[in-house]
């Protein structure tokens, strides 16, 4: 055997955990799911092609509307907010202090603690009775709201525990931070420029396509949202939390409606596909890469 054949079949090898892995657990169920969503299926009995019967009744379902405009609402919410804050830390984060490693450290632990054990720890934390939020609040004779069994509150109590896992974008955009080279700095302080100044005129142009990075990931990320709301909230209260993954979820495994959460999984990506490009569209021009 040829040195060219066998160096081949040995990045075969290496490779093909990763591709097995992508077709039985990503490939073959999006197309698994693609078919279901024409299809009456409950999972217990053999699927039946119905067409486009699960896709017009979605259009006709009141709860898929309301599952997606509460979504919309949480993602308007929580993506500026995680995305602001982030950066605003990993600034902090990137000045010359005492034990910037150590904060760095504690920053980003947060984010590996698992969706499941965050939800609960917070849900204990926003509990009106005995909650720790509303003990501290007391303190100062703040009488605070009933966060998770309040239709105003529920959400940005939602919003509020997502902003506890930012550790992971923190890091992305301090590793941007690197590269924004000293020299601009040094010319905006010749010009100047105060440090709300750099910020603005400096350091966000030069990391625009992480930002733009982030951005897409935040999109997925809201529009996905699922382990956090469910344990807190379960989608109360009045169903204003009711996202539209806890009712995919719903229709998939509790309704056995499998056809009809396949077509509601299809159009999640379709969504996520449109508004991904939007915006790329629209902040295209606006990014600025190094190599450009």
């Amino acid at each position: 055997m040829k040195a060219k054949t066998r160096k081949i079949l040995k990045g075969i090898g290496f490779i093909s955990p990763w591709v097995v892995g992508l077709l039985v657990f990503q490939l073959f169920p999006i197309c698994a799911s693609f078919y279901y969503s024409f299809c009456s299926y409950d999972v217990l009995n053999p699927p039946v092609f119905v067409g486009l019967d699960n896709y017009v009744s979605l259009a006709q379902d009141e709860l898929f509307w309301h599952s997606l405009k509460v979504t919309v609402i949480y993602a308007a919410l929580a993506l500026p907010l995680s995305l602001v804050v982030s950066l605003f830390i990993a600034i902090l984060l990137n000045q010359k202090i005492k034990a910037r490693g150590l904060f760095r450290t504690i920053f980003y632990i947060p984010s590996l603690v698992p969706m499941v054990a965050l939800g609960i720890l917070w849900g204990w934390i926003f509990r009106g009775d005995q909650g720790i939020l509303n003990y501290l609040l007391g303190l100062v004779g703040i009488d605070g709201p009933n966060w998770l069994g309040s239709t105003v509150w529920a959400t940005p109590s939602i919003v509020i525990t997502g902003l506890w896992g930012v550790g992971a974008t923190v890091v992305i955009y301090l590793a941007a931070l690197q590269t924004v080279p000293a020299e601009l700095y040094e010319a905006a302080t010749i010009d100047g420029a105060n440090t709300w100044q750099k910020i603005i005129h400096v350091t966000i142009p030069s990391i625009s396509s992480v930002i733009y990075f982030n951005l897409m990931l935040g999109v997925i990320g809201c529009l996905q949202v699922f382990a956090v709301p469910y344990v807190m909230t379960g989608g109360g209260p009045e169903r204003s939390t009711y996202y539209y993954t806890l009712y995919l979820f719903d229709n998939a495994f509790s309704y056995l409606r499998m056809g009809y959460a396949s077509a509601m999984a299809m159009i999640l990506t379709v969504l996520i596909l449109i508004l991904t490009w939007l915006a790329h569209k629209f902040s295209h021009s606006k990014v600025h890469y190094t190599a450009e």
